[in-house]
């Protein structure tokens, strides 16, 4: 109980693609791993806009 078996996960994929059609879906993919790699930088205590921020005034 509580895992996803490989049923259930065929089926949102199924509804997922009905949703938002073949073409959103590699461009939703796109801003989930973006948000996923910030989350792990937030995490790891990464100030990603600091180093934005230093970036821009060296130049």
């Amino acid at each position: 109980m509580g895992r996803l078996g490989t049923t259930e996960i065929i089926i949102i994929l199924v509804v997922v693609l009905l949703l938002f059609g073949g073409k959103k879906i590699p461009e939703l993919m796109k801003g989930l791993g973006s948000g996923l790699n910030e989350f792990k930088k937030a995490s790891k205590g990464e100030d990603t806009t600091a180093t934005k921020k230093e970036d821009e005034t060296k130049e």
